[in-house]
C-alpha cells in the first residue's frame, strides 16, 4: 500500500467517524423536538444493549458442575450495582473487574 493510499484511507475513516458523530445533531437540532420513535429508541436501546452483552458474554459458558460460578457471581454483582447506584458504567466495570478477579485468582 502506497503512502497516498494510506492517507486516503485515513481521510475516509475520519470522514466516516465525523459523519456518524455529527449527523444526529444536524438531523435533530436542540431547538426541535425529536420524533416519538427516536425518543422510544432512546429509552429502549440501553437495556437491549445490556441484554445483548449478557447473552454474548454467556454464549460459551458451561453451566455444568461449578464452572459457571464466576459468571453467575459477576452477573449478580452487575444486577446489584445497577439496582443500587443506577449507573451503567459502574455496573459493567464492577462486574468485569469482579469476574476477572474470580477467574484469575479464585477459580483457577
Amino acid at each position: 500500500m502506497t503512502f497516498i493510499q494510506q492517507i486516503i484511507i485515513i481521510m475516509i475513516v475520519v470522514l466516516g467517524t465525523m459523519l456518524t458523530r455529527f449527523l444526529p445533531f444536524i438531523i435533530f437540532p436542540a431547538y426541535k423536538t425529536p420524533p416519538a420513535f427516536i425518543k422510544f429508541l432512546g429509552k429502549v436501546l440501553p437495556n437491549a444493549v445490556i441484554g445483548l452483552l449478557i447473552l454474548y458474554s454467556l454464549k460459551d459458558a458451561v453451566f455444568s458442575d461449578f464452572h459457571c460460578l464466576p459468571e453467575l457471581i459477576a452477573i449478580g454483582c452487575v444486577v446489584f450495582l445497577h439496582q443500587w447506584k443506577n449507573n451503567m458504567l459502574l455496573s459493567i466495570a464492577g462486574g468485569t473487574i469482579l469476574y476477572m478477579f474470580l477467574v484469575q485468582y479464585c477459580f483457577i
